[in-house]
């Protein structure tokens, strides 16, 4: 699973979601893409449950790209702990994810191929998708 290696800071704050990804709005390694339509939290596990629908449908054909990288802590308090005392613990990793951002890239497959193990690798992510092509 992807983990940051180290951070500035242990935690951070929720911070709010708004606006369009302007950074990684384009195809750029590989000749399609999967775009996020909308807003969300990608967690560790998610984007490699993508990763692993994508590497078993193409076969293991092909190139893959994962354009999002989980670099922002979440963290959680222990169940039945009373309010105060501070911040809880990190438990997960998660990517900030805006309508616009290409989260993977394909190529070296047909356009079906990809098409079809990209609308499965979207069904495990929690924002919408949409398959795209390069011009």
């Amino acid at each position: 699973m992807l983990v940051a290696k180290r951070t500035k800071y242990r935690k951070s704050f929720r911070g709010a979601m708004g606006g369009l990804s302007i950074r990684g709005s384009t195809i750029d390694f590989g000749e399609f893409g999967l775009k996020a339509l909308t807003a969300g939290w990608v967690s560790a596990r998610q984007i490699e449950s993508a990763r692993k629908t994508l590497t078993h449908y193409t076969k293991r054909g092909g190139r893959i790209w994962i354009r999002i990288f989980p670099d922002k802590p979440i963290t959680k308090k222990p169940p039945e702990t009373r309010m105060g005392s501070g911040k809880g613990d990190v438990s997960e990793y998660v990517a900030v994810v805006r309508p616009g951002r290409i989260m993977f890239e394909m190529s070296a497959i047909t356009q079906r191929v990809a098409e079809e193990a990209m609308r499965r690798a979207g069904a495990k992510l929690p924002v919408r998708t949409k398959f795209i092509v390069k011009e």
